[in-house]
Parts: C-alpha cells; sequence; structure tokens
C-alpha cells in the first residue's frame, strides 16, 4: 500500500476520484492548521506529498524543503498542484532522492485568455470606469477614453505554455507579437508565433508588456526600475506569472511619474497584498489574486494530471512533467526498494 498524503486546502474532487481508482494507493488528508502531531503522523508516512504551489496559502514548515524532508525519510516524491512549485526545495529533495512533479501547461488557456482580458480592461479603462461609476457622477466619458490593442506591439516575456498560447490570441487582435525567451531558439519562437529579440529591444518596442516567465534566480527582480524606464512611454504592464518577478516600489514609480499607462497584476510579492497597499490603491492598476489560472477546467485538469502521473509514478512509469529528471535513477531503486517492503 503507497499513501499519498496532503493538506486540507481546496482540491478538486477529480484527484481523489481517480486515486480512489487504484487499490494499492490509500489518500489521507491532514489538517495543516489542527493538530500538529497528527499533521506530521501523515507526512511521516507518506510516499507522495501532493504539495499547494502556494507558498503564502502554506504554512513554512510545511513546505517540501530540508527540514521537511528530514523528518520524512521516506518520502519518494513530491507532487506539485499547480505549475509552479515555489513551496518545494527542489535541489534539496534531488539531493534527498526525491522526484519533484508539477503540473506544467494545465492552466495555460486559462491564464492566456487572462491575460488577454486584462489587457483589454487596462488599455479601455473598464474597471476604472466601472469603480468610478458606482459612486460618482458629473464626470465626462472622455477621461475613460482608451486604446485599442488591434494592431498594436505585444512583447511577451516568456514564451512556454502560456506564453504561446497568448501570441495565438493575440494573432486575432491583429498584434505584431514579439518574444523573449532565452530557452528558445529564433526558429523555435518564430513556430510559437512570435518573433524573437532581446530583453532591451522588447522593453522598447512594445506598447503592452506580459510576463510568463518562471520566477527563479534569473528571473527575480527582472523588471526593476531601469527595465521600466526602458519601457517605451505610455506603455501597459502585465504580469500574470509569479510576484517577485517585478519590483513593485519601481511599478509603482513608473505609474505615479506617468511613464506607464497602466498595470494588470495578478501576482504579487506577498498573497494577498496588504490592504493598504499602494498598488492596489493607484486607479490605474486593476488587481487579482493569483487567480488568472483558477477557472474550472484549469482546476479540475490541474486535479486529475496530478493524480494520473502519480499513479504511473508508483507503478514504475516515467512521467511527463518532471522538474529534476536528473533524479530518476536514484529515485527508481528507492522505488523498488519500497516495494520490496510491500
Amino acid at each position: 500500500m503507497f499513501r499519498i498524503a496532503r493538506t486540507s486546502l481546496w482540491h478538486h474532487a477529480a484527484f481523489a476520484e481517480r486515486l480512489a481508482l487504484e487499490s494499492e494507493l490509500l489518500l489521507d488528508t491532514f489538517d495543516h492548521r489542527g493538530d500538529q502531531g497528527l499533521a506530521w503522523a501523515s507526512l511521516e508516512q507518506a510516499d507522495v506529498y501532493q504539495i499547494s504551489s502556494s507558498r503564502d496559502e502554506l504554512p513554512a514548515p510545511f513546505h517540501a524543503r530540508g527540514p521537511l524532508l528530514a523528518r520524512c525519510p521516506g518520502l519518494l516524491c513530491v507532487s506539485a498542484g499547480g505549475a509552479g512549485f515555489d513551496t518545494v526545495d527542489v535541489p534539496a529533495c534531488t539531493a534527498a532522492g526525491v522526484l519533484v512533479l508539477n503540473q506544467t501547461g494545465a492552466n495555460a488557456q486559462s491564464v492566456a485568455e487572462a491575460a488577454i482580458g486584462l489587457m483589454i480592461d487596462i488599455t479601455h479603462r473598464i474597471s476604472l470606469c466601472d469603480r468610478r461609476l458606482r459612486h460618482d457622477r458629473g464626470f465626462s466619458r472622455e477621461y475613460f477614453m482608451g486604446e485599442e490593442i488591434t494592431g498594436k506591439c505585444l512583447g511577451i516575456v516568456g514564451l512556454g505554455n502560456v506564453g504561446r498560447r497568448l501570441a495565438r490570441l493575440a494573432a486575432a487582435f491583429e498584434m505584431q507579437v514579439l518574444a523573449f525567451d532565452p530557452l528558445l531558439s529564433v526558429a523555435e519562437v518564430a513556430a510559437r508565433g512570435a518573433q524573437s529579440v532581446s530583453f532591451e529591444a522588447l522593453l522598447a518596442s512594445s506598447d503592452v508588456v506580459s510576463v510568463h516567465c518562471p520566477r527563479d534566480e534569473t528571473t527575480l527582480g527582472l523588471f526593476d526600475a531601469a527595465a521600466f524606464a526602458t519601457m517605451k512611454a505610455g506603455a501597459y504592464f502585465i504580469n500574470t506569472a509569479r510576484g517577485g518577478i517585478h519590483d513593485e516600489p519601481a511599478l509603482l514609480a513608473a505609474l505615479q511619474s506617468g511613464h506607464l499607462a497602466a498595470a494588470g497584476l495578478d501576482v504579487w510579492q506577498v498573497e494577498p497584498p496588504a490592504l493598504d497597499d499602494p498598488l492596489l490603491h493607484h486607479e490605474r492598476v486593476v488587481a487579482t489574486y493569483h487567480c488568472a489560472g483558477v477557472t474550472i477546467e484549469a482546476r479540475r485538469r490541474m486535479a486529475a494530471w496530478a493524480a494520473d502521473q502519480i499513479v504511473l509514478t508508483l507503478q514504475g512509469g516515467k512521467p511527463e512533467r518532471i522538474v529534476n529528471p536528473e533524479v530518476w535513477p536514484v529515485f527508481e531503486q528507492r522505488l523498488a526498494r519500497r516495494r520490496s517492503l510491500t
């Protein structure tokens, strides 16, 4: 019998329904906010930890980092519930022989659609007008005069699962699409519907910049004061990727100075941001709570993909979405030893 542990954070029913079809798998849901002894007993017996990707919703002691791995030496696999894995120390897992999985691509269409939604909202000043209309009268409609996105230049930073879908959607608006992605060749960028350019060229040429790269050591603070200053005067900024990729005080300064026209933000350094966060109170900011990928379809896919990958992995098959593939030989040995004990 293999045991899969997960916290009591929200889960789509598709995950448990899929695992219930396997007689040798046992799903244990523990309350990370309740009896800590029971919570740790569940984790310490687990072969797989199905972990939340939300670094601020999941308390730090339950992040898959060194202390947890030391306390759970029998853990074979950590499966992140989303595309991101901010709650997982991948090098520490690799050193411990723990396989890390994610569900990259499951919410890509949802996030791409949300990016288009934010793009239209901030360029047409929809939310700004909505907020004003609810409490004021005597203002001119021309105050809310926006811009069409049709024919504009869109710069996409990160042309992976989300970015390439956004490029395809942007084509319907006849947008010129530029992309910066150092992991892709010029030919591959073109095949995904964009023109490959440098980061600086993208900033200088784009009317709208939309961020879709991972959050890692190479992208933290990528959008700093210098990057915002390089953007075109009157440009728009959108981030539906991860908080921390853009410097929040630098973005606020670029908006306050009028250099940037508006911003659409789904992600924050701390989620949710404080109620007195000045970006929340800037009229040219449309703010959402890391929910670009939170749709019925995406959550169902994430749950089903996660369960399918866990089943395949414990049966000895190699899943498609491995974050640390270099650990696979060690993982296979550990899995074989674990099977010998059943």
